[in-house]
């Protein structure tokens, strides 16, 4: 990682020409800042298996870092995840971009 701001973009990303970025996120200000392309799948709950297919590389990531097994990290994002759903702590705002 060049710097603690960026992430690096993968090899197999950079690769591949057809690549579509679908999702950032960062931390600024003491907030949650995302950008989107929410239209990118047609059925929406894609969305769904995105956010299934992160958690479970931020579980083995950890894991790799010396932390939980992943099994015990999915559980604490998922259960943090309906917790967030259900009673939310902060409400997004923001616009669409195209």
């Amino acid at each position: 990682m060049s710097d603690e701001r960026d992430l690096e973009v993968p090899g197999n990303v950079t690769a591949d020409p057809k690549a579509q970025e679908v999702l950032r996120a960062w931390v600024a200000n003491g907030q949650l800042i995302c950008a989107l392309r929410p239209t990118r799948w047609k059925d929406s709950s894609a969305w769904g298996i995105l956010l299934a297919d992160a958690a479970r590389h931020v579980a083995n990531a950890i894991r790799d870092d010396g932390g939980d097994e992943p099994a015990t990290t999915v559980a604490k994002i998922r259960n943090m995840f309906n917790l967030e759903l259900k009673d939310p702590t902060d409400e997004p705002t923001g616009n669409f971009a195209e």
